[in-house]
This record gives structure tokens, sequence and C-alpha cells, in this order.
């Protein structure tokens, strides 16, 4: 018995690569920028007390200065023929003790706002002094008082 012999041709098969490379491009673009190159953090800052066991633990230190106050508030005061000065209600005697009381407050909290609180009769030229040395000091936010 004969086999048959099929003739049969068959055309090349021709892969379209382009299709697949930009599939393959945008894939990589979504997960580039929904990836975080962040370095996690391993461990978190925290004060642990000393003691053990499962009593209350209390702690002899106070806490941080950042939490003693919000803003500086500087009250400028017009008395007789001069100005005088208040730091958050505490007087104060000249511009040099002024700025050490303002440099002082800036080495625990600088971006704590400035509040400067003027009286309406003050010149604008003692204002001045008092936001140049809140600046110079080193606050980062020096604000005026609005009176309504």
């Amino acid at each position: 018995m004969r086999r048959p012999t099929y003739t049969t041709r068959r055309t090349p098969v021709e892969l379209q690569l382009t299709p697949m490379i930009d599939c393959v491009f945008l894939l990589m673009i979504y997960f580039i920028f929904s990836s975080n190159f962040n370095i996690p953090e391993l461990s978190l800052p925290g004060q642990l007390s000393a003691a053990s066991g499962s009593g209350v633990a209390t702690s002899d230190t106070p806490p941080p200065p950042e939490a003693d106050f919000e803003d500086v508030v500087v009250r400028i005061l017009w008395q007789g023929s001069a100005p005088t000065w208040t730091v958050n209600d505490s007087p104060v005697s000249s511009l040099a003790v002024l700025e050490k009381s303002l440099r002082g407050v800036a080495r625990i909290k600088r971006n704590a706002p400035v509040i400067l609180h003027p009286d309406p009769d003050v010149p604008l030229g003692n204002v001045i002094e008092v936001y140049d040395i809140s600046r110079l000091v080193g606050f980062e936010k020096v604000q005026f008082a609005a009176s309504l």
C-alpha cells in the first residue's frame, strides 16, 4: 500500500516583537513609578523605661522643652519716651537682653512663631529693630499681631 503524500506549503511564521516590547516597557514604567525607593527605617526612636515587669513605670525626666511653649509673644510698649519689651509676659530691660532671651528660645525651638505685638503709639523703627533681632537669632516665622 502506498502512503499518501500531502503537499502542503507552509508559509513562514513571522513574529511581531514590537507590540511585545511596548508592553514590556509599559510594565517596566508602571513598576518603576509605583515602587518606593526609600530606605526602610529599621529602628524607631523611642524612650523605654528600664523598669521590668508589668508595673507602671514613672519617669523622672521632664518633658522635652519643645512642649513648654508654642508661640513666642514679644510685646513692645511705649512708656514715657522709651520703649519697653516683654517676652511671654516677662519684662526685658534692653534690646541686648531681648536678643539674649530670644537667642535662648531659638536654641530650643527655632521653628516656633514669634508674634510681635506693638502698642499703637510705638514708633515703627522700634518695631523693626525687634523684627530684625528676631530674624537675626534664627527664627523662621516672625508675625505681627493684628488688633480688631
